[in-house]
């Protein structure tokens, strides 16, 4: 029976080829506005490490001056200093924990003839890998060694892998990062959370580095800071000595904490700690603490999905809903020109429910037409978002929760629509229009 509506819906929609067009453009135009829209939304919204987000936490100190303010909701900063990264290291070996801060080189190969590459760096520890479930198609992170006594190695991701060598094993190779020779240890794979949680000081949508060396590494080569630096206290900084020292805020630091007993644990240390520097009169305020968020709740902190989204995707899916307006007018009509043809079937033995399961198969015809289409429309519409703005690289693409949503919603949205109309030819009275024959 299904096939038998499918042919008749068809038939019907070849007979009435401009009204047809015209309602299959009012959907397309509502679904392709409304799905780039929820794409936007849901990319940005998607959680970058569901595996480990309730075991991964941002920590932030609250250790600036007693008038001190900042623009997060709780007023606490979101990054540390240098001394707090180096004292909060040193403690509770037996947990991965890491500080990190993104830098920069000039890199090539060593061939003469190779152009540098100008590459952000990230400058972290050997736990940094296997915290955020880093893959590595050759070798592997430096080892703990290094992290503790300071070694020209670097780890760089496939895609530069790619840029200086051509690709393949190149573990043992040597690179020049700005002057100096870096030993390649490991080679990742291409690596690109989104947002990109790790550090969102510069916005949750830049590239993620290709290239990651020791953060012992910081202090001996003197690597500066290509992030956000912010500072509350006046200070006289002239050397990177005293910026280690200082209270400027510049580096992030996470922890993997894997069970409840082990984030209640790190978070007495972390009380003890922050006692033992007020004492130092290093944290003024009487408020002073530090804390700890999950990535999931790291994100919401950040605002990474902005109240600027929501309004967009209502706003978006309020279009689609003119556009279905539009449609059950056009659908109406189409189906009441109709009414005599029904009135016949109604009187040859076609039943109401025949008659609205039929409307209602040509309007589910219509809205996977229009899905379609507006499909087509959506990823023409992220295509020129990504082509023409800065940012959108890893968020304007459909994944295949998003291709299969859009004739979903297409459909469902256009039955619900056309339940009216099909409802008002159904009701049709077969006398009136025999007698008319």
């Amino acid at each position: 029976m299904f096939n038998y509506y499918l042919q008749l819906a068809v038939k019907s929609l070849k007979r009435t080829p401009i009204t047809t067009l015209l309602m299959v453009l009012a959907i397309a135009c509502g679904i392709g506005i409304s799905m780039t829209a929820l794409t936007l939304f849901y990319m940005t919204n998607t959680n970058p490490i569901p595996e480990k987000s309730t075991q991964l936490y941002a920590l932030q100190l609250q250790a600036s001056g007693k008038t001190t303010t900042w623009s997060t909701h709780d007023n606490v900063p979101v990054q540390i200093t240098y001394q707090d990264a180096r004292n909060l290291t040193r403690a509770m070996p037996e947990l991965r924990h890491t500080p990190m801060f993104k830098t920069g080189f000039s890199v090539r190969s060593l061939k003469p003839e190779f152009t540098p590459i100008l590459q952000t760096a990230r400058v972290t520890n050997r736990h940094f890998f296997s915290m955020f479930n880093i893959k590595f198609l050759y070798g592997s992170a430096w080892n703990k060694t290094v992290d503790e006594n300071p070694t020209l190695q670097v780890v760089i991701d496939d895609k530069l892998n790619q840029k200086l060598f051509g690709g393949g094993n190149n573990v043992g190779k040597e690179i020049l990062l700005d002057n100096k020779q870096y030993q390649i240890v490991g080679i990742i794979e291409n690596w690109q959370p989104k947002p990109k949680f790790y550090d969102l000081n510069n916005g949750g949508f830049q590239d993620a580095e290709q290239v990651f060396i020791p953060w012992i590494l910081s202090s001996v080569h003197e690597l500066p800071s290509w992030g956000n630096n912010n500072g509350w206290k006046s200070e006289r900084i002239t050397s990177y000595d005293e910026k280690r020292e200082s209270e400027n805020l510049w580096l992030q630091y996470w922890v993997e904490l894997p069970s409840a007993q082990e984030k209640e644990n790190f978070q007495q240390f972390l009380m003890g700690y922050v006692a033992e520097q007020k004492k130092l009169a290093r944290f003024e305020r009487e408020d002073a603490r530090g804390v700890l968020r999950n990535v999931e709740q790291w994100l919401d902190y950040n605002k990474v999905v902005s109240d600027d989204s929501y309004v967009l995707v209502a706003v978006s899916f309020m279009f689609l809903a003119v556009c279905l307006v539009n449609s059950i007018g056009l659908l109406l009509a189409k189906f009441l020109r109709s009414a005599p043809s029904v009135g016949v079937r109604r009187a040859l033995g076609a039943s109401r429910g025949q008659v609205f399961a039929q409307h209602l198969v040509e309007v589910g015809l219509l809205g996977l037409i229009g899905g379609i289409v507006g499909l087509l429309f959506a990823v023409l519409g992220l295509s020129l978002l990504k082509s023409n703005f800065d940012g959108f690289d890893f968020v304007a693409s459909m994944d295949l929760t998003m291709l299969i949503a859009a004739p979903v919603i297409a459909i469902s949205a256009t039955v619900l629509a056309g339940i009216y109309p099909a409802w008002r030819v159904c009701t049709t009275l077969p006398s009136i229009y025999l007698k008319t024959q």
